[in-house]
């Protein structure tokens, strides 16, 4: 371990060449930088952060085994994706997802999908408290519905975003609405109650913007187009209410808060089972014509856990509304994850992340300003460490003591850390967040993310407030005093 602190200058090297060698990526590469160039440039940035250490004394010894610590903490979150990867294939496959997809085409209008679609999104979030599982279940049949509708999926992923993350902040089920005020020091429920002054707001603007574009866009569904759809389902698939079981089943235990990894390997599990009941010509065409398939049901069903579903229906785009899923779909995307992770936990290893923060934090001399660094240091945070909790856990950490010197409540740091954190994660595509909505959704966060309109005016309006002091909260007279007393000891 090294006693040096790191400079400014020494924070500020890696961030650049960062930036520098993602935004090179995304100008070389277009849509294809999260396919390996992203994480080229993870890589490199890493290095230059490994040097710096190396040079105010860190034993490489050190830096690896934070290196490896940070990989560790993903490991959960790569459970979840293969998971889902698995769940997606399966659901295809039972039904499941043309299902959802049949009954949007024939019941959404156009001009109200897109708010619809953040509306429901919102609605399923908040009540599993699972912006992950809302996306990889609801969110890709919306998708679906939005491709057979010739709406933008890239608007449509926008409103997904939106809603699911809107839940999510908001249910008390979610591990970041306990994760906020467990940092901060507050109440769960004084937190959710707190935020609703910044969240709902915010949520009632995005909800009209998507509506506003919805009535004012160049609709060009094409209802013959709609019609053929509709058709192609009914004839390859068994569509009726029963196929949604594993969808309800996997939601009951969401709410009933098992685990996220168990939840949705069982609804994987599910439906492979609902598929050999339910979908059995389906099934019987596909090992008929697949010589790949000849051993049956049961290596059809293996091939679609890790490879996906596929279908041939006669029409390009088609297939490939009706196809995808499988673990290996999401191998690119924890290959960005552990590249994400380690140049995190290098940079918080040898202190400059910190020195960064602290720097930040030198220039907060107004509540609004403390506030507003507090949202930038957790996107900056976002940004760096790639990681939604570590967005929430080390602002938190760094700033709980100076929010309670000017005699702030707890809640007024636990909002914030959501407003700033939370929700800024799917914006960023190497972020963990921002890398499972691109795989789940097949929407890059750099097109979706000017439409993610509650992500984006969330923590504006929130900066707003703070400079207006708008529902910010004191310490009240004991807790005031008692906050005193704990600074000077």
């Amino acid at each position: 371990m090294s006693d040096k602190q790191p400079s400014f200058l020494d924070a500020s090297i890696p961030l650049i060449t960062l930036i520098v060698l993602l935004s090179a990526s995304v100008y070389l590469f277009g849509d294809n930088s999260s396919y390996g160039p992203n994480q080229v440039a993870l890589f490199m940035a890493t290095a230059v952060a490994v040097v710096i250490g190396l040079k105010n004394g860190y034993r490489w010894s050190i830096i690896e085994k934070a290196m490896v610590k940070g990989v560790s903490i993903s490991l959960g979150a790569v459970l979840i994706l293969l998971s889902v990867g698995a769940l997606i294939g399966t659901w295809m496959l039972s039904g499941t997802v043309p299902t959802l997809i049949y009954y949007g085409l024939q019941l959404i209008s156009p001009s109200w999908f897109y708010a619809a679609s953040c509306l429901l999104c919102g609605i399923v979030a908040m009540s599993i408290g699972s912006s992950w599982t809302t996306a990889a279940t609801i969110g890709v049949a919306l998708i679906g519905v939005a491709q057979g509708l010739g709406l933008s999926p890239a608007i449509t992923a926008g409103a997904i975003v939106s809603g699911a993350y809107f839940g999510d902040k908001i249910s008390p089920l979610s591990e970041t609405t306990n994760l906020a005020p467990a940092v901060a020091g507050a109440d769960l429920f004084d937190h959710i109650r707190h935020m609703l002054w910044t969240t709902i707001p915010s949520y009632a603007l995005a909800l009209v913007l998507f509506t506003i574009i919805g009535f004012n866009a160049d609709i060009t569904s094409d209802f013959a187009r709609i019609n053929e759809i509709s058709n192609v389902l009914q004839e390859n698939f068994s569509i009726s209410f029963v196929a949604l079981i594993p969808l309800f089943v996997l939601l009951i235990m969401a709410v009933k808060k098992v685990p996220a990894f168990p939840t949705v390997f069982i609804g994987a599990m599910l439906g492979a089972v609902w598929a050999v009941f339910f979908q059995q010509d389906l099934m019987a065409r596909l090992v008929e014509k697949d010589l790949a398939y000849a051993l049956g049901s049961l290596k059809l069903i293996w091939h679609i856990l890790h490879a996906g579903f596929a279908i041939e229906t006669g029409n390009a785009s088609l297939n490939s509304l009706l196809s995808g899923g499988g673990m290996s779909s999401m191998l690119n995307t924890i290959w960005l994850v552990f590249c994400a992770m380690m140049f995190g936990a290098t940079i918080e290893k040898i202190g400059l992340l910190r020195k960064f923060v602290s720097s930040i934090l030198y220039f907060a001399k107004s509540t609004g300003s403390l506030i507003t660094s507090t949202i930038v240091t957790c996107f900056i945070t976002n940004v760096l460490s790639a990681d939604q909790y570590m967005s929430i856990v080390m602002p938190g950490r760094m700033f709980k003591e100076e929010y309670e010197r000017r005699n702030l409540a707890p809640v007024n740091l636990s909002r914030t850390l959501e407003d700033g954190g939370t929700i800024t994660s799917p914006l960023i595509p190497w972020n963990t967040c921002g890398a499972y909505m691109h795989s789940v959704l097949q929407v890059s966060p750099l097109d979706y993310a000017m439409y993610a309109f509650f992500n984006l005016i969330n923590p504006v309006l929130a900066i707003i407030y703070a400079y207006c002091g708008i529902k910010i909260l004191k310490l009240s007279p004991p807790d005031s005093v008692i906050s005193e007393v704990a600074a000077k000891a």
